[in-house]
């Protein structure tokens, strides 16, 4: 009987994609996991998402020591015993983004890929996964509808108060069974006809988006945005007030009502994916005079100046992928 090797070919659904896990590469159709795996079922899988720029030196990971500073944290804060260290894996980052050209986005995970009957794994092996890729061109792109991205945002403040208890994760921790709930409730956001939602916390206060952090610009011209104490510490958030101290722009980290957001001149989301994104409504309340305000406009094009590497005084914040 004559033998026949099948091997997988890219498709429409299928990237051309090689992913890094655990020191290997496995091509994007085979990278998975069993349904019953711990960190699907427990929801336990740490992540990071960081951004790739086309520079005049070529593509370059932004900030990426400070994205690995940060995954190790969220593992550590979960409890994963992940035994690779902060440099092999920014190595294993490099890597992956040499092995996919053209790629805009990089996603690591760590994950308990064994199947589990308790809540506690008996094997702990954790397992790292490094995908880089072109989100619009490897995904978006291949789902049969998809909502168009929008250059500014109708926002929505959330109504009810979060109840974040004590003993549950931090917000600073980067892991899965964190974005259930505010995946719920930007749904909600959505089937109202708003493009975001801005959470708050236990207290009321101003939060953060389910992936973004919120800024403010109030009457006195001064860059506000929540404290840190219920909001993930994002690397564009930090990014932003940095450059704004840069460029003398005062800075207040501060609780905020969500009165702040009806009264301020300007707000702005930021995240890896969207850099500074301006907002011009607030629960149907027109911000400014619709369109992004100076000070928006002012940190929106420092940023996208030092991500493609034409700000010396930042190039530091960028890793090099040498061909």
């Amino acid at each position: 009987m004559r033998c026949v090797i099948l091997r997988a070919v890219a498709t429409p659904e299928t990237p051309d994609r090689r992913l890094w896990i655990d020191g290997e590469w496995v091509p994007w159709e085979r990278a998975t996991v069993h349904v019953l795996s711990h960190s699907l079922q427990r929801g336990s899988l740490v992540f990071d998402y960081m951004s790739i720029h086309g520079t005049p030196r070529g593509d370059a990971v932004f900030r990426l020591h400070e994205h690995v500073e940060r995954f190790l944290l969220s593992c550590a804060l979960v409890g994963l015993p992940l035994e690779r260290s902060g440099p092999e894996l920014e190595s294993a980052v490099l890597d992956t983004v040499r092995a996919n050209p053209g790629s805009t986005a990089l996603k690591m995970s760590a994950y308990l890929p064994s199947v589990e009957v308790d809540v506690v794994p008996v094997d702990d092996r954790v397992s790292v996964a490094i995908a880089a890729y072109d989100p619009v061109a490897d995904i978006l792109a291949r789902k049969a509808t998809r909502a168009p991205f929008k250059p500014e945002l109708r926002l929505w403040i959330e109504k009810e108060r979060r109840n974040r208890r004590s003993d549950i994760l931090p917000a600073q921790a980067k892991v899965a069974a964190n974005y259930t709930s505010p995946m719920a409730a930007k749904w909600k956001a959505r089937q109202a006809g708003y493009d975001e939602i801005v959470l708050v916390d236990e207290d009321g206060y101003l939060a953060e988006g389910p992936t973004t952090n919120l800024f403010l610009v109030n009457a006195e011209g001064e860059l506000c945005t929540p404290s840190e104490r219920n909001v993930l510490l994002g690397i564009t958030r930090r990014t932003v007030i940095e450059l704004a101290k840069h460029d003398g722009i005062p800075v207040q980290e501060v609780s905020l009502e969500p009165q702040a957001l009806h009264d301020a001149a300007e707000v702005f989301m930021t995240g890896t994916t969207a850099g500074v994104w301006p907002v011009v409504s607030v629960d149907d309340k027109t911000v400014g005079d619709g369109r992004p305000g100076p000070v928006t406009i002012r940190l929106r094009e420092h940023f996208e100046r030092v991500v493609s590497g034409r700000d010396p005084d930042f190039e530091h914040w960028l890793s090099y992928v040498e061909r």
